[in-house]
């Protein structure tokens, strides 16, 4: 994900939650309207989940250090997952107690112009931040799924701005609904129903944020296409014959580690090995330029040790995926 992109998207939903926060708040002072009051938390919530990812993103350019020599890219991974910390805590669960108190004590929606004026401005305003995080994550998203896009991303501002904004029009629609339904039959019960599905709709996605962000900060691998990528740019077939295995990890969304022992013929000398090595390391950041880190083992790749093993793909010096028999 270009940097420029995804602080594009993240600065339109800050600017839209904010104005909607404020007409939200409005709203809820005239009306009485617990939906309004939970949509007016969710959308500061929001807010302030857009101020985390900006500042993850600051952070994360820092200079790497002799405390943290892989620099600071699972930075923006950090500050992800924060948000949907926040958003389960401040959003969902406040939304979930606002609902059943209101079940609980149910009164009339006062001056009703004021939370349907209010709802109908935010569903135009969030739906002009939705639009602008569907079409920054179409230039990456490719051939993917909307499910696989969120599933896969390894920057996690568009996945977060793509979901928030999504369950905030999903949640303005039950608001509206909510408020419509308690105006129509004189009933508040509505509006606490509509909150209560307000809160539980922030939780789910709360928890899909967490599990995502969560296996980002544990640490991914690149994707399929890289690594067939990386392979076939680390073989030369003269002095790098194959792969023996490798490892890769995202040290950040746009910085891959590679790790891999490559095979070389028993009689190259040291010098061809290492002028192999760096002419390798070159293939493999043209072919995949966010492989920045890359560390290269030569070895004779031996049949007979490979087989010595319980499990040849996993001896050191056996073959990995598609190595070359020697």
């Amino acid at each position: 994900m270009s940097a420029t992109g995804g602080t594009r998207a993240i600065v339109a939903a800050l600017g839209a939650n904010l104005a909607i926060a404020a007409a939200k708040f409005v709203a809820f002072a005239f009306s009485g309207s617990s939906s309004m009051l939970a949509e007016g938390v969710h959308s500061v919530a929001d807010s302030g989940n857009q101020a985390l990812l900006l500042l993850g993103g600051r952070k994360a350019k820092k200079e790497a250090s002799e405390e943290h020599p892989f620099g600071y890219g699972r930075e923006r991974y950090v500050y992800g997952f924060l948000v949907s910390v926040v958003l389960f805590t401040i959003g969902g669960v406040f939304a979930l107690y606002e609902g059943y108190e209101k079940i609980r004590h149910p009164h009339a929606v006062e001056h009703w112009y004021w939370p349907v004026g209010v709802l109908v401005f935010a569903v135009v305003a969030e739906g002009f931040s939705f639009r602008t995080a569907v079409k920054e994550s179409d230039e990456l998203r490719g051939e993917q799924s909307w499910s696989q896009f969120i599933r896969t991303a390894k920057a996690p501002e568009l996945p977060v701005v793509l979901l928030e904004d999504f369950g905030a029009l999903i949640g303005l629609v039950l608001a509206l609904a909510g408020v419509s339904l308690a105006i129509a039959t004189g009933d508040g019960l509505w509006d606490g129903i509509g909150t209560l599905c307000i809160g539980t709709l922030l939780v789910l996605i709360a928890l899909v944020l967490a599990a995502e962000t969560k296996s980002l900060l544990l640490g991914e691998a690149a994707g399929p296409e890289q690594i067939a990528r990386i392979r076939a740019a680390a073989v030369d077939g003269s002095t790098v014959t194959g792969v023996i295995h490798m490892r890769t990890l995202h040290l950040g969304p746009e910085e891959l580690l590679v790790a891999a022992k490559i095979a070389v013929r028993h009689d190259d000398t040291a010098a061809q090995v290492a002028r192999a090595i760096d002419a390798a390391e070159e293939r493999i950041r043209a072919a995949v330029p966010i492989a920045r880190v890359i560390y290269l083992e030569p070895d004779i790749y031996s049949e007979s040790a490979a087989a010595a093993g319980e499990d040849p793909a996993a001896t050191p010096g056996g073959p990995g995926p598609g190595t070359p028999a020697h």
